[in-house]
């Protein structure tokens, strides 16, 4: 944990492999739950379907997806690509399970990706957050969301 300059912001740093190179920024969306690409999202506005996802309803498009790993077919490339073409894709993907439907599925969004880290982002990052993954570099910024009263 590290505080700003200004003393007002926690910035906690993460380090992790690139999957994918790049450098985006976002609110934070995660799910301890793995994500099935095919039949498990809507590729046309990047919406989590599976019946019983703790995320069922909510769109990751824009957002830095923070999640464990893929499940279901190699489905997940196409699924993904798709989000990409029509501008739905995540902004960043941080994830704990590398595997090839994942590895594959990360290329063809070309969002930033990474995974392998210091630390578990699953325990880190919570929605709402505020991300700023370099993947060049290997580093994930969290800044904590405030609470409102």
């Amino acid at each position: 944990m590290i505080a700003s300059e200004n003393g007002k912001d926690e910035v906690r740093v993460l380090r992790g492999r690139c999957v994918v190179p790049g450098v985006a920024e976002g609110e934070a969306l995660v799910t301890r739950d793995a994500i099935s690409g095919w039949g498990g999202i809507d590729s046309r506005t990047g919406t989590i379907v599976e019946t019983r996802h703790e995320l069922r309803g909510v769109s990751f498009a824009g957002k830095v997806l923070v999640f464990p790993g893929a499940k279901g077919s190699s489905g997940w490339s196409n699924a993904f690509h798709l989000t990409r073409s029509l501008g739905v894709a995540p902004a960043a993907m941080l994830f704990n399970q590398m595997s090839t439907k994942l590895a594959l599925g990360a290329v063809v969004t070309r969002s930033p990706s990474m995974t392998a880290f210091d630390q578990d982002p699953l325990a880190e990052i919570e929605t709402g957050d505020w991300v700023r993954v370099d993947a060049d570099r290997g580093l994930v910024e969290i800044r904590k969301r405030r609470a409102t009263v």
